[in-house]
C-alpha cells in the first residue's frame, strides 16, 4: 500500500494479543464494583471495540473523551480536550484505553486532569509503547506491543486521519 514502508504487527498478532488482554482485564476488574472504561478518541476506538469483545464481564461502563495534541507527525506539547466524560468517576476504577505512549506527555496531561476528579485508582491499557520517544516518567500497566521510534499508521492511528482502517499497524512512509 502507498505509503506504508512495511507491516509492524499483523493483523493475527493484534488479534491474540487483544485475546490475551481481555482475558487479563477480566481477571483484573472483576472484583471491581463499579468501574468505567475510557477511551481516548480517535485512535483507541478500534482497539477498545476489539478488547471488549474478550472481556467478560457485565458491570463495565465505557465512556470516552477526545484530546489532541498532534499535527502531522509531531506533538504539538498542548493539550486540547475536543469531548470530556460525561459521568463522574470519583470514587471508582478508571482504566483509560489508549491507542500508543509516545512521548508520554499526552497521557500525563490526561492522567492529570482525571486525578483532580478523585478515582479510586487509574490504570492505562495502551495498544502500543514507545519509550524510546518518552519525554516525560510514565508507564502503563498494560501493554500490547512495545514498538521501535516509528511513526505508526493503521488499526486507529492516523496520518492527517488517513489510514485509521487499516486491519494492521504500518510504518509511515512519507513521499
Amino acid at each position: 500500500m502507498q505509503n506504508v514502508e512495511r507491516v509492524l504487527i499483523s493483523e493475527a498478532e493484534i488479534e491474540k494479543r487483544n485475546k490475551e488482554l481481555g482475558e487479563l482485564l477480566t481477571k483484573e476488574y472483576a472484583d471491581k464494583e463499579n468501574p468505567i472504561f475510557v477511551g481516548v478518541l480517535k485512535g483507541a476506538q478500534p482497539f477498545m471495540s476489539d478488547v471488549l469483545k474478550h472481556v467478560e464481564l457485565v458491570h463495565i461502563e465505557l465512556d470516552y473523551m477526545r484530546i489532541s495534541s498532534y499535527k502531522g507527525t509531531e506533538s504539538t506539547n498542548e493539550l486540547r480536550v475536543l469531548l470530556d466524560l460525561t459521568v463522574p468517576i470519583e470514587g471508582r476504577d478508571v482504566l483509560i484505553i489508549e491507542d500508543i505512549v509516545d512521548t508520554g506527555q499526552t497521557l500525563k496531561k490526561l492522567m492529570d486532569i482525571l486525578e483532580l476528579r478523585n478515582p479510586k485508582s487509574l490504570k492505562v491499557l495502551t495498544l502500543l509503547d514507545k519509550p524510546e520517544r518518552r519525554t516525560v516518567e510514565i508507564e502503563a500497566d498494560y501493554v500490547g506491543f512495545t514498538i521501535p521510534n516509528e511513526f505508526v499508521i493503521g488499526y486507529g492511528m492516523d496520518f492527517d486521519e488517513h489510514y485509521r482502517t487499516l486491519n494492521y499497524i504500518g510504518i509511515y512512509k512519507s513521499e
